[in-house]
């Protein structure tokens, strides 16, 4: 990189990244409600080859403890339902060999505590990549500064936003597990 705004936009680039890998991670977290992305993770086998659940087949939440997949061709239902129970979701489908339904039962304490303990590992991987993006953001200004293309004020403006810009990202994901923590305790 060449100059100090292309190493702060590609900071805040990957720090919005992590930002958003963990939002995805959390959202296939299961809490007391259906969501359809629960399933987004399966890999259905189906024509020869594995592909994701979304792309054969439409899934939606009637009820807010239900979800609802509807394949696109009525042949993959049990190939469907083979992958659900495959990827080990604690859920068992139900079909009428045209509609797959999956209830979702209700979460006992100790499960939250472990959904709540694996968001927590999650998070903390996502502040160990944005600590990582900082690093390698602090060690391309200070090659700048030592090939003589910025100074050493200017090194030491681009060190601080790149630790605010860190700082920011870690707190977006602090607020980010109080949310879903709260939300998998709720009972």
């Amino acid at each position: 990189m060449e100059t100090v705004s292309e190493v702060l936009n590609d900071t805040t680039t990957k720090i919005a990244k992590s930002f958003e890998a963990l939002k995805a991670q959390f959202a296939g977290l299961r809490t007391g409600k259906a969501s359809p992305a629960m399933v987004d993770g399966v890999q259905v086998e189906a024509w020869g080859s594995k592909m994701p659940i979304k792309n054969i087949a439409t899934i939606s939440t009637p009820e807010p403890r239900q979800i609802k997949i509807t394949p696109f061709d009525p042949t993959t239902i049990d190939a469907i339902n083979k992958a659900i129970l495959a990827a080990n979701l604690g859920v068992t489908p139900q079909t009428d060999g045209k509609v797959l339904r999956i209830t979702v039962p209700e979460l006992n304490e100790e499960r939250r505590k472990e959904i709540v303990k694996t968001a927590k590992t999650q998070a903390e991987a996502q502040k160990v990549a944005m600590r990582n993006v900082r690093r390698d953001a602090n060690d391309a200004a200070k090659k700048l500064e030592k090939d003589k293309k910025i100074s050493e004020d200017d090194l030491k403006a681009a060190l601080e936003k790149i630790q605010k810009a860190t700082d920011d990202g870690i707190a977006k994901i602090d607020a980010e597990l109080k949310a879903k923590e709260s939300e998998v305790m709720a009972v």
